[in-house]
């Protein structure tokens, strides 16, 4: 199925290089679209096209239509950087029979930072009028105060039967690993600003991917898929401990979690996964011999960086629709752990652990796997539902995961709090 909710006829898309913004987040001028890590990336607002699609041809169909938007555009680009000219931001669900399906945005506006260079585009159909960034600011409303938050505990016995049963059906060779998600409700007393929540992720967590799109807020540890000129990238994160706080400690358990077998084998899974999709399309292929730690304030993660060159003209979206989903979000073999998902979790996890990023018009992008975020309702903007999963393989304990998944909903929690 497919939804156009505009058809606007051929767009146009002006880029124009412009004085540093400071704060993309700071820049939104009420809820938007948001894309920013290490103070880099895109913020937008406004709605020109949307594409919403849903089952198995989801990211087919947005694809399809993306090519045939981009190529009756016209785009004037100045600056000619990564975000630069024409582009759309989407999130697709998880699983094929989600209801949440997916969708592609073209945004009104868009401002962005990348390499030190600042821009600012205007899209609209047709031949739409050029404005400056003050005029599309015109409209800008105060942010909201973040008001109270009552999150949910979640249900901890169901969990921990759910993990235990899943290491069942890895020791029957069922599946070699699979990973379970959670998900905990949350409803604010009040009106609740997303560019709160943005503010805060990106304040405490740099180095992921700080995002809003189309109700799908968070801030990720992991890169997907990057397509920049014939290069691909990808951020395998697999194996995790909780941080403690105490420094010289967490130094001992980041070297205990390098050498973990545990994590090591569930890292191993994600990392097979995520090479073989890119070694399809690569002439050469890099994986490191061994995983880094990635150190976050709130976990740590086995991480591996794959990067590779292209062999054909292949986009962004092409290779997230192979790579979608890897071992780090489902398990493997894949179809196997998709099935004991769907016997243990008991939850649609929506756009949770599916795609979310943006796409060019030449196809280029970023798209990470959303994760430590949280989806708002679209029937009631007051309640949000936060995820967290975890990879579960033979020697993984119930109490461990158990703890393990609260580490990862901290995010959402801390930057929902008054």
């Amino acid at each position: 199925m497919s939804i156009d909710a505009t058809a606007p006829g051929p767009l146009t898309a002006r880029t124009v290089e412009i004085p540093d913004p400071g704060d993309l987040v700071t820049v939104l001028p009420a809820a938007g679209i948001s894309w920013v890590r290490r103070g880099d990336g895109m913020v937008a607002w406004g709605e020109v096209a949307r594409r919403e699609t849903a089952g198995p041809g989801r990211i087919d169909e947005a694809l399809l239509w993306w090519r045939r938007t981009t190529r009756h555009a016209t785009v004037r680009d100045d600056v000619r950087a990564r975000g630069t000219g024409l582009v759309a931001f989407g999130s697709f669900a998880f699983a094929d029979d989600a209801a949440a399906g997916g969708a592609l945005i073209v945004p009104r506006y868009v401002v962005g930072r990348q390499e030190g260079r600042c821009f600012f585009t205007v899209i609209g159909a047709g031949d739409a009028d050029q404005v400056s960034l003050d005029e599309a600011l015109a409209d800008a409303v105060p942010v909201t105060p973040m008001p109270v938050v009552d999150v949910s505990d979640g249900d901890e016995a169901g969990w921990r039967t759910a993990v235990s049963s899943a290491v069942e059906a890895i020791g029957t060779g069922e599946v070699n690993k699979v990973v379970l998600a959670r998900a905990v409700q949350a409803h604010a007393h009040g009106p609740l600003d997303v560019r709160s929540v943005l503010a805060r992720l990106a304040d405490e967590y740099p180095m992921c991917w700080t995002f809003h799109v189309d109700g799908m807020v968070g801030a990720t540890p992991e890169l997907l898929a990057r397509v920049d000129h014939g290069l691909v990238t990808s951020r395998v994160l697999a194996g995790t401990i909780r941080m403690t706080g105490d420094e010289m400690g967490d130094l001992a358990r980041a070297a205990a979690l390098a050498r973990s077998s545990k994590d090591r084998e569930e890292h191993s899974y994600a990392v097979g996964s995520v090479t073989q999709v890119l070694a399809a399309h690569c002439t050469s292929v890099n994986v490191p011999d061994e995983p880094s730690v990635l150190h976050l304030p709130n976990v740590m993660h086995l991480a591996t960086d794959i990067t590779g060159a292209l062999s054909q003209p292949v986009g962004a979206l092409d290779v997230v629709r192979e790579l979608h989903p890897s071992a780090a979000v489902c398990g493997t073999p894949t179809l196997a752990a998709a099935r004991v998902i769907d016997r243990l979790e008991g939850l649609d996890r929506g756009r949770y652990a599916g795609p979310v990023g943006w796409i060019d018009a030449a196809g280029d992008g970023e798209w990470c796997i959303a994760l430590r975020c949280a989806e708002i309702d679209r029937n009631d903007p007051a309640r949000l539902r936060l995820f967290a999963g975890c990879g579960i393989v033979a020697a993984s304990d119930p109490a461990s995961e158990w703890a393990e998944s609260e580490a990862k909903l901290e995010p959402m929690r801390a930057a929902l709090r008054a």
